[in-house]
């Protein structure tokens, strides 16, 4: 039990507790009867791949069973790390979804509720800024309290400032200033232009995925990409986990998505958010109307 206690400390700072048993208080009583697997945690899982542990538990926390529910789940949360709100954000939700595997112990480690409720405080007024209400599956009454095994917040000591770095803007989010020539120019270098309303949003090996919904309007397209290829497959943002974009902050809107055929993937490499009226999207539509490529 000693080795064990060195473990955690160097992994998360905890220190020694008073307690081990009875600590579990998810509303998932079930799971921690469960016979539990270490798991290599993969390198496509972004969200805790550099982490200081190698090894997570199955079931984890949120009742999640197999690897892929783990990945397809935990790509929706990668952003508000992105949003850099709080220093703990990646610890706190890595503690769920990849929670550390030690032989030493058959049960799971939870977040203490202070690292909960210091992260909610941080990142909560962000989600609603979103729309987005901290879920109540996080909430933070459910976890244990700072006295029993569970793995704490950063010591003020040891707590590393958010960086105030900006993140990258995504290549296809960047705003560009074109004559009418120009937008021409780089409509016909693309294989595709839609106006979209996004159906789905997700994620998947770093790149974010775009399902248009249904009735998206094709305003042109290029040899080599059919009617069937716009309806049948999803829209690529590369790197959209890594990068920033802005104008998909609200996904209510509609979109003008411009874009190349790559791979057998539509890959998008201009992204605009569609204002009726505005200026920008009059020209554009009078230079496609009089395209010639």
């Amino acid at each position: 039990m000693r080795a064990f206690i060195s473990v955690l400390t160097l992994l998360w700072g905890i220190p020694c507790m008073h307690a081990i048993h009875g600590l579990y208080n998810l509303g998932q009583h079930d799971l921690f009867h469960k016979k539990n697997s270490c798991k290599q945690i993969p390198e496509n899982l972004l969200l805790c791949n550099d982490i200081e542990y190698t090894e997570m538990r199955l079931p984890n926390l949120l009742g999640h069973e197999t690897m892929s529910e783990v990945l397809q789940q935990a790509s929706s949360w990668t952003p508000l790390v992105q949003k850099q709100c709080h220093p703990d954000t990646r610890k706190f939700l890595c503690s769920l979804f990849a929670p550390v595997c030690l032989d030493d112990l058959d049960e799971p480690i939870q977040p203490c509720r202070s690292l909960c409720e210091s992260v909610r405080h941080g990142c909560g007024p962000v989600m609603l800024a979103f729309g987005y209400p901290w879920p109540e599956m996080l909430d933070c009454n459910r976890f244990p309290a700072d006295n029993d095994l569970c793995i704490p917040p950063a010591s003020n000591e040891n707590v590393v400032p958010v960086t105030k770095e900006v993140p990258k803007v995504c290549d296809a989010c960047k705003e560009t200033e074109e004559n009418d020539n120009e937008i021409v120019d780089s409509l016909c270098k693309n294989d595709f232009a839609l106006k979209i309303k996004v159906k789905e949003l997700s994620y998947i090996n770093g790149d974010t995925k775009i399902v248009p919904d249904t009735k998206s309007k094709t305003i042109y397209m290029m040899n080599g990409v059919t009617e069937r290829d716009l309806r049948k497959t999803a829209l690529l943002l590369k790197d959209g986990l890594r990068c920033i974009c802005e104008e998909m902050n609200n996904i209510s809107s509609p979109y003008l998505v411009m874009g190349q055929k790559m791979d057998g993937h539509l890959v998008i490499t201009s992204l605009k958010r569609w204002q009726k009226g505005q200026r920008e999207f009059k020209r554009i539509s009078r230079s496609i109307r009089k395209m010639q490529c």
